[in-house]
């Protein structure tokens, strides 16, 4: 199984989402070098980390329709870095190797080139459909004293999430967490990985999908009704909401999954999807009686869980070679592709680990 270290946004001033327009390149800049700075990264990391972040920002500007940027730290045991993720709904890159080559920023941007970003950042992905959009990522870690990143760039997630606010709300509740069972170094270490949707959406159903993930941290029961148990109970007083769990044990070749409500879980292999079975309720309220469903992990496969503020109707079969890609980089195309704004959304893609 692959290093898994859950790289999860954290609270609400560290999670923002910048629009297309004519402000971004400034807003997005300012924001990441204040963030970068109050996380460590030390003062010629943090003018890096602006830079990347500006040349990514400014390429949306001039050549995507809706574009935005997503700016947030992430975390490990250890440590803090910054992360950006750019989503557009188009023209696409026809070829993103040339696109990578020095000396080919487009007219209007900072000149370096996104080949240049991506030896800034400590991990990067891009993928693109012309036509369709593109999405790119990058994270960014402080310097040891050697000089070296402080996460090793092989030490990378097999799992990443992306939550994204209704239309003119500032916070979501949409929210989703991951922890490791079992020893690191023990053959039967598993993954549990849970995915909350807060009813409604503001304040109110952010409110539930922050009880719903430190209940998740607090548990001792990682099977998944073990942990829809403790949500449930963590919900009660709140709005509640949809919750799924899935267990992703590699070493047997499985996945346990237990949801309630319309939070979606999905098994791709092969050029198929799968969906997982979840059952009607609200946790927190009225859930029935809870049932775990197990179906084989073959090897290659990769697991999605999202809510219903994206709609079942993706078509991984039409973007070709996406599955390929950085778990942050799927999520981002399933929200750019399926994401409605009218509700929150949130998704989560498990890959690389079996």
């Amino acid at each position: 199984m692959g290093t898994v270290n859950t790289l999860t946004p954290l609270d609400s001033e560290d999670v923002a989402w910048f629009r297309d327009d004519p402000s971004l390149p400034v807003a997005a800049r300012g924001a990441a070098a204040t963030l970068a700075r109050r996380l460590g990264l030390g003062s010629h990391r943090s003018a890096e980390v602006a830079l990347a972040v500006t040349e990514a920002a400014t390429n949306l500007r001039r050549h995507a329709e809706d574009g935005a940027l997503l700016l947030r730290t992430v975390r490990t045991e250890d440590t803090a870095g910054v992360e950006f993720l750019t989503i557009d709904s188009g023209p696409g890159m026809a070829d993103v190797p040339a696109a990578m080559a020095d000396g080919n920023s487009t007219g209007g941007t900072l000149g370096i080139g996104l080949g240049a970003v991506a030896r800034l950042a400590d991990g990067f992905d891009v993928h693109s459909i012309p036509g369709r959009g593109t999405v790119m990522s990058a994270r960014f870690w402080g310097r040891g004293r050697d000089g070296r990143p402080v996460v090793p760039p092989a030490d990378e997630t097999v799992l990443a999430g992306v939550t994204r606010p209704i239309s003119g709300e500032s916070v979501c509740g949409d929210a989703w967490a991951a922890r490791a069972d079992g020893d690191r170094g023990a053959s039967d270490h598993a993954l549990v990985v849970m995915l909350c949707d807060g009813l409604g959406h503001g304040p109110l159903a952010a409110r539930a999908g922050e009880a719903a993930v430190r209940a998740f941290h607090e548990t001792r029961d990682l099977s998944p009704e073990g942990v829809l148990n403790s949500v449930h109970l963590a919900l009660r007083g709140t709005r509640g909401g949809a919750v799924s769990v899935m267990r992703i044990e590699p070493h047997a070749h499985r996945v346990l999954f237990c949801g309630i409500g319309n939070v979606s879980g999905y098994l791709v292999h092969d050029g198929s999807r799968r969906a997982l079975l979840s059952a009607p309720g609200i946790v927190g309220s009225h859930m029935r009686r809870l049932r775990t469903f197990q179906e084989p992990l073959p090897e290659h496969s990769a697991l999605v869980m999202h809510s219903d503020g994206l709609t079942d109707r993706w078509d991984h079969t039409t973007m070709p070679g996406l599955f390929s890609r950085s778990p942050l980089v799927v999520s981002g195309h399933l929200l750019r592709e399926a994401g409605i704004r009218r509700d929150d959304a949130g998704v989560v893609v498990v890959k690389g680990a079996w």
